[in-house]
C-alpha cells in the first residue's frame, strides 16, 4: 500500500498524465483549488470554421476541475471568458450540489480564445457548439460517467443553443436565467419593465430616472469628472451618455435586484443621486473602452438584444432616438451587421418539437425573463422553474424550499438512470 504522501502524489498525477495522451491538448498551468482535488489550465486546437481546418485554427481554454474519474462531469458552456474560473475559490452549483468534475470552457472570441486576426464572421452559435462538441468528444474517453451541460445568461443561452445543435452529446441540461431573443431590440423586456413589481416600485424608479435628467447641470460634472479619472471616453456626447445610463438604469436595477432602500430621494444631494446612479447603471458600459465587443457582436448578429423606451423621458433627454444604440455606441466602428433570426427560429422549432432534459431557472423580476424559454405543452423533459420575485441571480440554492427540492431531486434522478 502506498503511503498517503505518496498516494496523493500518484492521484494528483493521473489527469495531466492522460491529457498527454490527447494529441490536441496542452496542459498550460496547474491551479490550486479550494473544492477540486486537482485543477488545470489546458488549451486545445479549435477550428474556426468547423469542418473547414483550411480556414483557420485558434486556441482555446479550458480550465480542467477534477472531482474523480468515476463522478459526472459538468460541461460549462461558458458566454464570455469566464476568467473567474482560475481563482481557488472557484465551483459551480452543480459541481457542489452533486459532487460533478467541471470542464470549463472558454467561448471562442474572449480572453485568450480569441482567434488572430479576429473575423467575426466565425462568431457564431452554431461554431461555438462545435467547439463545445469537440471538447467532451477528447475528454469523454477521460471522464466516462453522466454528461451534463449548464451555462448563466449568455452561457445559458450557450448551453441552450449547444443542445440543439449536439442534443445526444450530454444526458441532461440546467439553463440558467438563459433568454430567447428574436431582435437585436426585442420589445418585449421594455413591456415587461411596465409592469414589474407594483406601481408604486416603479413610480420610485421613474422618479429617481427624472431627478437626474432634471438635475442634470448639477450631475454632468459629476460624470466628467468620474470619466476623467476612469479614462472612459465616448462616441457621443456626455449629456447623450447620462441619458443612456438614465435609461439603462431601471433595466439594471430588476436585473440585479437592487434593493429599493437604496434608492436616494429626489431631493438628495446631486452627489448621492450621481453615486447610486453609477453604482447601479455605470458609465462604462456605453464607453469605447469595451470588454464586451465579442458579445455585442454576437448581439447584433443573431442572439438578440433589447431596447429602450424614451417616450417618459422626451422632455428632458438630449438624444432624439435610441433606436441602433448597439451599433452607435457599443460595436466595432464601421461594422454593419443586419439581425438573423434564423438562430431563433431554430432553437423555437427544436425545443417546441423535441423533449429534451433541460431545466430551465428564471427570476421573476429580471428583465431577461420577459424573453424566456417558452412553456410548450406536454413536455415531461423541458422544466421551467422561477423564482418568486428573483433577479438575474437565481439560482437553485435560492429558490424556495419546494422548488429547490423538487429541482434536486429531478436532478438525481436524471443521474441514476
Amino acid at each position: 500500500m502506498l503511503a498517503t504522501s505518496e498516494f496523493i502524489f500518484a492521484q494528483v498525477r493521473q489527469v495531466p498524465k492522460r491529457i498527454i495522451e490527447i494529441p490536441s491538448l496542452t496542459v498550460v498551468d496547474t491551479l490550486t483549488s479550494d473544492f477540486y482535488t486537482e485543477k488545470y489550465v489546458v488549451t486545445l486546437q479549435q477550428t474556426l470554421a468547423h469542418g473547414e481546418p483550411k480556414k483557420g485554427l485558434f486556441k482555446q481554454q479550458v480550465v480542467i476541475c477534477h472531482r474523480g474519474f468515476d463522478r459526472p462531469t459538468l460541461l460549462v458552456c461558458e458566454g464570455y471568458d469566464g476568467n473567474y474560473a482560475l481563482r481557488s475559490q472557484y465551483k459551480e452549483e452543480l459541481s457542489t450540489l452533486f459532487d460533478m468534475n467541471v470542464i470549463f470552457v472558454q467561448h471562442r472570441f474572449f480572453g485568450n480564445s480569441t482567434p488572430n486576426p479576429k473575423d467575426w464572421t466565425y462568431l457564431t452559435a452554431e461554431n461555438a457548439a462545435y467547439d463545445l462538441h469537440h471538447v467532451l468528444e477528447l475528454l469523454r474517453s477521460i471522464y466516462p460517467n453522466k454528461w451534463i451541460s449548464t451555462g448563466v445568461s449568455k452561457g445559458g443561452q450557450n448551453t441552450m443553443s449547444y443542445r440543439s445543435f449536439f442534443p445526444d452529446d450530454v444526458d441532461f441540461s440546467v439553463a440558467y436565467v438563459a433568454p430567447l431573443n428574436r431582435a437585436i431590440e426585442d420589445p418585449r423586456q421594455e413591456k415587461f419593465l411596465q409592469q414589474v413589481g407594483t406601481k408604486a416600485q416603479r413610480k420610485q424608479i421613474m422618479d429617481f430616472q427624472l431627478a437626474i435628467l432634471k438635475r442634470k447641470p448639477e450631475i454632468l460634472p459629476l460624470l466628467q469628472q468620474y470619466c476623467n479619472e476612469k479614462e472612459l471616453t465616448y462616441r457621443i456626447t456626455m449629456p447623450e451618455v447620462l441619458d443612456y445610463m438614465v435609461l439603462e438604469y431601471s433595466f439594471a436595477f430588476w436585473q440585479w435586484g437592487t434593493p429599493f432602500i437604496d434608492i436616494p430621494v429626489s431631493e438628495a444631494k446631486a452627489e448621492v443621486l450621481f453615486d447610486h446612479l453609477v453604482k447601479v447603471s455605470n458609465p462604462d458600459y456605453f464607453s469605447n473602452e469595451q470588454i464586451y465587443t465579442s458579445f455585442d457582436v454576437q448581439a447584433a448578429k443573431e442572439l438578440g438584444y433589447y431596447g429602450y423606451d424614451l417616450k417618459p423621458f422626451k422632455k428632458y433627454a438630449t438624444i432624439k432616438s435610441t433606436k441602433g444604440y448597439l451599433a452607435k455606441l457599443m460595436l466595432p466602428k464601421g461594422m454593419q451587421v443586419k439581425f438573423d433570426k434564423t438562430l431563433y427560429k431554430r432553437l423555437l422549432k427544436f425545443y417546441k418539437k423535441n423533449d429534451p432534459k433541460i431545466i430551465f431557472i428564471y427570476g421573476q423580476n429580471d428583465p431577461w425573463s420577459a424573453t424566456r424559454m417558452p412553456t410548450f405543452k406536454k413536455k415531461k423533459n423541458i422544466q421551467i422553474y422561477i423564482q418568486p420575485n428573483g433577479s438575474h441571480r437565481s439560482r437553485i440554492k435560492n429558490m424556495p424550499q419546494d422548488i429547490r427540492e423538487m429541482i434536486t431531486r429531478q436532478i438525481q434522478q436524471w443521474l441514476d438512470k
